[in-house]
């Protein structure tokens, strides 16, 4: 299938438009990102990500007014996976103090329900991820643990010594959130499917290993075009694409609270987005080199620029059929593939749009500058 044939426009004499249209573009990315930088997810700032999964479809702004005010400071609330996911995200890694004590207040009273004449002493708190008791005896142990269990606490053996008459409660933020939901709604059973926890420390050096992973990518470009055609086109195709990459950050600080569906944080996810339509981006570069380079040996009497129009005119058909039939894929996944998806498939869908429009404007456009300012004499 073939469209635009015989396509004869001259996107290389319209580059001071697309140089102003992209420099106004990073220009206000860079200012976004100054001012009100960007909203990091629980990979890179460290946090707790909780997933529930209720029996029947629930109300989400209900269930974010009830946990908003249980005390674990800022948190995150969105709909998981359909109608009856949940998705938790709070910066705390373990309990705050105060609700620390509430729960141990809560075990005290879930003990005295079911073992009002058990001896159970408060033993160590120092962790506000679990709570310690001294039963009277190592045999009482077992016993402990299976009640605790029993109303709905993750109660294990302090140590496996055959002489420990300690019973360690694990009391972490899913706990308190999965008590507080308990006393709410009474009439949808819902249970934890998961409870992520990520240190501040672990999410910088996530930070820094995907920045390395980036520039690592930029780098193997560079070397690799320089190789195959000249380091000029090398050279362009990397700026191209740090172009292109530069202007879907700028994007996430710009749209984050101000388009509702589109407040994407930055995270492990985005990262394997960007190397996608990095790649992407590349693959369309290489398409219109490759044809610039063909050109020019048969060509030889042209000047630079009319070989650059003629290439990017006789790729176009390829470019816009690839690039429409990537983007009707994501398109699926933007509606069909729920939250898991929804930041991996509009930085690819953003990215191949703003990928596509360099390849056009961009690329060639920096490579014929570079010729014209440095005076050299491209050849193959």
């Amino acid at each position: 299938m073939r469209i635009f044939h015989n396509l004869n426009v001259d996107f290389l004499g319209k580059r001071k438009i697309a140089y102003t249209f992209s420099i106004s573009l990073l220009l206000l990315g860079l200012i976004s990102l100054v001012v009100r930088g960007l909203e990091f997810g629980i990979d890179f700032r460290g946090g707790t990500e909780i997933v529930v999964d209720f029996q029947k479809p629930v109300n989400i702004s209900t269930v974010r007014g009830y946990i908003e005010q249980i005390g674990l400071g800022n948190v995150e609330i969105k709909t998981f996976g359909g109608e009856t996911g949940i998705l938790v995200r709070t910066e705390a890694q373990d309990l705050p103090r105060p609700v620390y004590k509430k729960m141990i207040t809560i075990i005290d009273e879930a003990k005295n329900k079911t073992l009002p004449s058990a001896t159970f002493i408060l033993a160590d708190t120092s962790n506000t991820g679990s709570v310690t008791y001294s039963v009277a005896n190592p045999d009482s142990v077992e016993v402990v643990i299976r009640a605790l269990m029993a109303s709905g606490f993750q109660a294990d053996k302090a140590s496996e010594d055959l002489n420990n008459n300690k019973v360690l409660v694990r009391v972490g933020n899913s706990d308190w959130i999965k008590y507080n939901l308990r006393e709410k709604i009474k009439d949808n059973n819902f249970q934890i499917l998961r409870e992520e926890r990520i240190g501040p420390k672990v999410g910088k050096e996530l930070k820094v290993d995907a920045l390395l992973a980036l520039l690592l990518s930029f780098a193997v470009i560079l070397v690799y075009l320089a190789f195959r055609y000249k380091a000029a086109f090398g050279a362009s195709a990397v700026l191209a694409v740090f172009h292109d990459s530069f202007i879907m950050i700028g994007l996430y600080s710009l749209l984050y609270g101000i388009i509702p569906g589109l407040n994407l944080e930055v995270n492990l996810t985005v990262v394997a987005a960007f190397l996608t339509f990095v790649g992407y981006s590349m693959s369309d570069n290489v398409i219109v080199f490759d044809r610039i380079r063909e050109n020019m040996k048969i060509h030889k009497s042209k000047s630079l620029e009319e070989i650059m129009n003629m290439s990017v005119n006789q790729t176009m058909s390829r470019t816009i059929l690839t690039g429409g039939a990537a983007l009707v894929t994501i398109l699926v996944l933007i509606i069909c593939g729920g939250e898991v998806l929804r930041t991996f498939s509009y930085t690819l869908f953003f990215g191949i749009l703003i990928g596509t429009y360099s390849s056009i404007f961009v690329a060639s456009a920096l490579v014929l500058d570079y010729t014209r300012y440095t005076k050299k004499k491209i050849e193959f």
